[in-house]
């Protein structure tokens, strides 16, 4: 499939949604020892409530499914968690809008936007032990890639290196950058959200491709 329509689209929300509730506990467990130890619970209800309201639009675009969870992560979620996952969604509205379908090129340019969003608001980089050693190194993977099933493989590839490479990390934002040395054996939750989101979008597009006839 060379396209991402609305229905794929809310596909996607839904297959993060999914994947988040089902590793909930995993990511609650994760932030415990950096956090506030209930991440996963944040995040996991704030995708399942952008599902409802998505589902609940008559006739939604891609504009409503990328606001709609902006919005939802923005308001539901809160604090930083809530501040930087929104962003990454509500900087890919401007290549949504008026939209029917996106090819490869444009989500290349919603990921960036997301990417770029999400560093200017975090302050972060890759090295700082927080969700864009995942994400910068998935969106470049996506980028390179040659079209959306093997974009969306190897950035899930990518994206899980990443977030299991913030073991050996110091955390340099957040309440963890308190904790100094000891934050080193701990994966970064934010990360692993990461990986986790972009694997249920990877899987999600695989049954979708490996449905069609």
């Amino acid at each position: 499939m060379s396209e991402i329509t609305t229905e794929q689209a809310i596909g996607f929300i839904c297959a993060i949604s999914h994947q988040l509730t089902a590793h909930r506990d995993e990511l609650n467990q994760l932030d415990s020892a950096l956090g506030d130890s209930d991440h996963g619970t944040s995040i996991s209800t704030a995708f399942e409530v952008a599902v409802k309201t998505i589902t609940s639009i008559d006739h939604p675009t891609l504009d409503d499914v990328w606001k709609t969870t902006a919005t939802v992560l923005l308001n539901r979620m809160g604090g930083a968690s809530g501040a930087l996952f929104g962003t990454f969604f509500l900087k890919g509205v401007r290549f949504t809008k008026d939209k029917k379908s996106l090819f490869k090129a444009d989500m290349d340019e919603i990921l960036q936007a997301g990417l770029e969003g999400v560093k200017q608001r975090g302050k972060s980089d890759v090295g700082d032990k927080t969700m864009i050693d995942a994400l910068q190194p998935a969106v470049k993977a996506f980028i390179t890639s040659d079209n959306l099933s093997d974009g969306w493989q190897q950035a899930a590839l990518a994206a899980r290196y990443g977030a299991e490479s913030t073991t050996g990390l110091v955390a340099k934002h957040g309440r963890a950058k308190f904790i100094g040395e000891r934050a080193i054996g701990h994966q970064d939750a934010g990360a692993t959200t990461i990986a986790l989101i972009i694997e249920g979008i990877r899987d999600y597009w695989e049954e979708q491709t490996n449905g069609k006839t």
